[in-house]
């Protein structure tokens, strides 16, 4: 009775993330259309989101505490924190900004190059070696997001190339907390990242606002329902609880499988609530092709866990090691940065975040150890 309440409540975890990874990003996408709730600042947006995050993170951690702070200091803050906000907080603007000129379909298949991104920015930084069978993964993604594009009948340059520069920014930001935290040996999990990255991520986005939304902004033409920015506030950060609590009781395959099945579910959805967002066979196949490639990566990386971190058969048990695998990898795509929110915990692309909320999302890929330190779609 007790595995099968357990089984149960993993698969509700489950579902309650797909639910609010897609919400979120369905939710940013008809707050930012100018065709729907005509509220076109996605900078103005996130900085609602982070400012709503770091309050709450306060009242968690301090307050209530229920997660510890960690142990930081001002040289920790000053050369890991500073340097991650910044491009967490570049990550989401430019995603946020993607909605307002692409449609969340298309966005959904461009983030099929997150992998690739990471992939380039962690061999730029050191944190990976070029290998071949990656490297001909990684062509494979990459034609199969052109084949996507190719096939897309409402292409726009300007909102293609905002999202795959908010997708490298986002790439960056997972390499450089790899690299910058875990050397610290630094534990962050959603709550205690967007404690400490949200505010400083929000001082960030300040200055781009003022020079660029700020003069736009007729506040009497502006449509400022407290309410609806209040409810897609808590949304988000909803999804990095949900993220808090997935990664607490799935591995790696269940929240692979259940990502793909977000992203699809999420493409469908979108066609139907955006009638002007057209699905194309070229688009299909194209996805199709980029998430074969993802698929393949993410088994490859896995098989490298494996043999980095459980070299001997020697251990316990098959199933403590599968746990422990487990603990040790999140895979790509669990998070979009554009779900905005999720920004700790998860090296793994996905969630991402990630779609994708500014609190992670985000997500993406590459092995950690037990130290978590990644994942918030746009949404």
């Amino acid at each position: 009775m007790m595995i099968s309440r357990q089984l149960v409540l993993t698969y509700l975890y489950l579902l309650i993330y797909v639910c609010l990874s897609s919400g979120v990003i369905l939710f940013n996408k008809w707050v930012l259309s100018p065709k729907y709730f005509k509220f076109p600042f996605p900078i103005t947006l996130t900085m609602i989101h982070m400012a709503f995050s770091g309050v709450v993170t306060f009242f968690l951690v301090r307050v209530f505490k229920v997660v510890a702070p960690v142990k930081m200091t001002f040289q920790i803050y000053a050369t890991c924190v500073i340097p991650i906000s910044a491009f967490f907080a570049s990550s989401l603007w430019f995603g946020n900004t993607a909605y307002l000129y692409i449609s969340v379909a298309f966005i959904q298949m461009l983030k099929a190059l997150m992998p690739v991104a990471t992939f380039i920015m962690a061999v730029l930084c050191g944190t990976d070696k070029l290998r071949w069978d990656l490297f001909l993964n990684m062509v494979l993604v990459s034609v199969g997001v052109v084949v996507s594009s190719y096939g897309e009948i409402h292409f726009n340059i300007i909102g293609t190339l905002y999202q795959v520069t908010g997708i490298f920014a986002e790439a960056l930001r997972l390499v450089l907390t790899q690299v910058l935290l875990q050397k610290k040996g630094l534990t962050l999990n959603p709550i205690t990242s967007l404690y400490y990255i949200a505010p400083c991520s929000f001082i960030f986005l300040f200055v781009p606002w003022f020079l660029l939304e700020k003069p736009e902004m007729d506040v009497s033409q502006i449509q400022f329902n407290y309410w609806i920015f209040f409810f897609n506030a808590v949304a988000a950060f909803a999804l990095n609880i949900s993220i808090f609590l997935v990664i607490g009781r799935t591995g790696a395959v269940t929240i692979r499988v259940a990502g793909v099945l977000k992203d699809w579910i999420l493409i469908a959805l979108s066609t139907i609530i955006f009638p002007e967002s057209i699905i194309t066979s070229l688009n299909i196949i194209g996805y199709a092709v980029a998430l074969s490639g993802v698929v393949m990566y993410n088994y490859l990386k896995m098989k490298d866990v494996r043999v980095n971190q459980l070299p001997a058969d020697n251990a316990p048990d098959r199933a403590t090691k599968d746990k422990k695998i487990s603990n040790i990898y999140k895979p790509d795509n669990f998070m979009d940065s554009n779900d905005e929110t999720t920004v700790g915990s998860l090296a793994s692309e996905g969630a991402g975040v990630d779609e994708e909320a500014p609190l992670i999302p985000s997500s993406r890929l590459s092995y950690v150890t037990r130290t978590q330190t990644g994942s918030f779609n746009s949404r």
